[in-house]
């Protein structure tokens, strides 16, 4: 039995081919549609989503499956004190397999180490979204064909965006990734990021703060709202959040085959303007989320569809 805590629970090797099987889900819907019969998910959401936690009842859906769970932590026994381990050890009596977000840095760490059922880490606090880098890796491969000889742009909240701390370490297992880093001095990314992924293996990026400076060279712009649940001062977070706008006229440095991404929701750091632009891929990126999560199912259940 496995479980997804990281993206780098998968080798490179385990990702081609799990991404393979997501596109082959695009492809072919019919042939999985009853891939999960009898088989159920829990979604146990700690804190508010609205993506993560319907894309994944969505692709249990699609796969002939069942779900329940909870959407928030005070709709839960949590409200009554009950522990994360003691939580996943009564679930794993109900379900097949466990989608797990919670604040707290670890938290499906924890579950994992106790249940009898493979659980997803869908997202703790800042740390890992696991996920939703396999999405971003499935976005990227779609559009762009490739993994590797890229330059991509992070913009925005780099310091407590787990989406960007997530897909930095995936990406850089790739040959010829250079990243950009573009925040305001008080949202750079993490120091361990720069030290134990990207400087140990030798991985080139630069920092700036600002968009215009880069947009040229860029071949995906990953673009991130500041997120005023991970601030503890309501004053930074005012100063903040406006810090980066993408807008049509930035668009008009950009390269042609450029692709925008974000993970959503969005706040104003894109206009809305841009939407129209056959640049902007985020609403594809929530459809790839379907299908990536589809493919991870079937892959931890350990169900073959011939």
């Amino acid at each position: 039995m496995r479980h997804l805590m990281s993206p780098l629970d998968f080798s490179v090797e385990e990702l081609d081919r799990l991404l393979d099987l997501a596109n082959d889900i695009e492809k072919y819907p019919e042939k999985y549609a009853h891939a999960c019969d009898g088989k159920k998910l829990a979604t146990l959401f700690y804190e508010p989503s609205t993506r993560t936690r319907l894309s994944f009842e969505a692709a249990m859906m699609n796969l002939g499956g069942n779900i329940f769970g909870f959407s928030s932590a005070a709709s839960s026994s949590a409200a009554k004190g009950e522990s994360v381990s003691d939580t996943i050890r009564m679930v794993s009596c109900y379900a097949d397999i466990c989608a797990m977000r919670h604040p707290k840095e670890g938290a499906p760490m924890v579950a994992s180490a106790v249940s009898s059922i493979p659980v997803i880490n869908a997202g703790d606090g800042g740390h890992q979204h696991p996920t939703q880098t396999l999405t971003d890796l499935l976005t990227i491969r779609s559009l762009k064909g490739r993994l590797d000889h890229l330059v991509i742009g992070l913009c925005g909240d780099l310091k407590f965006g787990r989406t960007v701390h997530s897909l930095v370490r995936a990406l850089a297992r790739y040959e010829h990734v250079t990243f950009v880093f573009i925040s305001p001095e008080e949202l750079k990314v993490p120091e361990y990021i720069k030290e134990d992924v990207l400087d140990a293996e030798n991985i080139p990026y630069k920092e700036v703060e600002r968009i215009e400076d880069v947009m040229p060279e860029l071949d995906i712009l990953y673009m991130t709202r500041v997120q005023r649940e991970r601030f503890f001062n309501e004053e930074d977070y005012i100063r903040l959040k406006d810090f980066y706008i993408l807008n049509n006229k930035k668009m008009k440095l950009a390269k042609e085959d450029m692709i925008v991404m974000h993970p959503l929701p969005r706040v104003n750091e894109i206009s809305v303007e841009v939407d129209k632009d056959p640049r902007a891929a985020y609403f594809r990126q929530v459809q790839y989320g379907v299908y990536v999560r589809m493919a991870l199912i079937l892959t931890l259940l350990e169900v073959n569809v011939c």
